[in-house]
């Protein structure tokens, strides 16, 4: 992968470093995200993971280095460019993160009240066309506390898709599901980037989503605080370095294939 922008670069990482103060979590980090892509950003448990998802959302500032959308520099804008382009994007969080004194449709309608002029009648509309994307039809007027643990996270998807973005960001996105629940949540990420068009960025451990979904992925290192490898999973866990053939066969090493 490179750090140079290009026209079918959708996010790219310029010589980043994340920190919180004096406390660098990774630094001199560059890579493309293309658009189409289903990247997968993955490391060992404390590596920062989801700090670099907070840079390349929007939520917290690099301590140094660029992070472009296409070919604007997101951290170099303006407050109200900034703003634009983070209404291309969407989150869906790791517990779904859904209100719960709302219906379904009422949460997938909030990002829509605030940020367009539609009338309640089209925001109810397009509200149920999202919850029928990730399957959940007929569940306009259910609360949180009624539905299961993954049509919460698939809810909580619909609200990530209702400004159309460009970019989809999840973290841990299967994370307290079973197995079951795990696998069908793939499949529809990959369903809706092939329907959709959108690029997805991923923050997982989970290796079965790694290599069921992932065509590119970001390895952070903990220990030497820097991404050591990227590229098709599938590629690393054949080429990769020996820390990242670790981790992608539990520790079993080479020659194992894929883990699923």
């Amino acid at each position: 992968m490179t750090a140079a922008p290009d026209d079918i670069a959708a996010v790219t990482a310029s010589d980043l470093t994340v920190a919180y103060g004096s406390r660098v979590i990774q630094r001199s980090l560059s890579f493309t995200i293309r658009k189409g892509d289903i990247v997968s950003i993955m490391g060992g448990s404390g590596c920062g993971k989801s700090s670099l998802l907070r840079v390349l959302m929007g939520l917290t500032p690099p301590a140094a280095g660029k992070v472009y959308y296409g070919r604007e520099d997101f951290w170099g804008a303006p407050a109200p460019a900034r703003e634009a382009i983070m209404r291309r994007t969407g989150v869906m969080f790791q517990s779904g993160a859904l209100w719960t004194s709302r219906t379904l449709a009422e949460n997938v309608a909030l990002p829509l009240e605030y940020y367009t002029t539609l009338s309640p009648r089209e925001i109810r509309d397009i509200a149920s066309f999202k919850l029928s994307l990730v399957g959940l039809a007929g569940f306009e007027d259910f609360y949180p506390s009624e539905i299961s643990g993954g049509m919460k996270k698939r809810a909580g998807l619909a609200r990530a898709l209702a400004l159309d973005p460009d970019v989809v960001y999840f973290d841990e996105p299967s994370a307290g599901l079973d197995p079951v629940s795990a696998a069908r949540l793939d499949e529809l990420i990959l369903q809706l980037r092939d329907t959709l068009g959108m690029t997805v960025v991923v923050v997982t451990h989970e290796l079965a989503s790694i290599f069921a979904n992932a065509s590119n992925s970001v390895f952070l290192d903990a220990k030497t605080k820097t991404m050591i490898a990227g590229g098709d999973p599938h590629a690393l866990l054949q080429n990769g370095p020996d820390d990242v053939v670790e981790f992608l066969t539990r520790g079993r090493g080479r020659g194992h294939g894929d883990i699923q």
